[in-house]
């Protein structure tokens, strides 16, 4: 049976800090459009406070969460276990962009390990905490980290990435605005 959350605790913070994946789902306003799943990993997720979370934004593919989040802040990040006892955790809120050269990003970059192609930091203000079982999440063992994005984030240089970006992030899939 799921439950609603008052605060992130301590114990809670250990277990979101610890894992290895986390899901980030947003969507743009418009129904028309499509909604975006995205994993994440690298060690780049803090919980800030007992109603603030943030990750560390690196340079992908795309640029859909960037854009829904600018639009319209609706966020979701889902943590699994998938080892130990069974648990998801959904953190829904209000998400903020701050690119990762904004004063305001510092702080918090100072609490992540240092990323080649840190794009923005993702701030949470969370508004709900729900824990549901978990049974149905298969028990998994974790190897280790990929480097491929890291490797070529830092092989493209800070001038390859503001390239990248200008070409490959400029706009999302549903047409909103990203990288600026």
């Amino acid at each position: 049976m799921g439950r609603e959350l008052a605060r992130i605790t301590p114990e809670l913070t250990e277990f979101l800090e610890a894992q290895p994946v986390f899901f980030v789902a947003t969507a743009p306003e418009s129904t028309d459009h499509h909604v975006n799943v995205s994993p994440k990993g690298l060690d780049s997720f803090r919980v800030l406070d007992e109603r603030t979370v943030a990750y560390l934004d690196l340079h992908g593919s795309g640029i859909e969460t960037v854009a829904h989040v600018r639009e319209n802040g609706r966020i979701t990040l889902m943590f699994c276990a998938f080892s130990g006892r069974p648990q998801i955790i959904r953190l829904q809120g209000r998400g903020t962009v701050i690119p990762a050269d904004d004063p305001e990003a510092g702080p918090i970059l100072e609490r992540l390990p240092s990323q080649p192609g840190a794009r923005s930091v993702i701030r949470v203000d969370v508004t709900r905490i729900s824990s549901s079982c978990g049974y149905g999440v298969p028990l998994m063992e974790h190897v280790g980290e990929r480097t491929l994005l890291t490797d070529w984030a830092a092989k493209h240089g800070e001038d390859g990435l503001a390239e990248y970006r200008a070409e490959k992030n400029a706009t999302s899939i549903s047409g909103l605005p990203g990288w600026t």
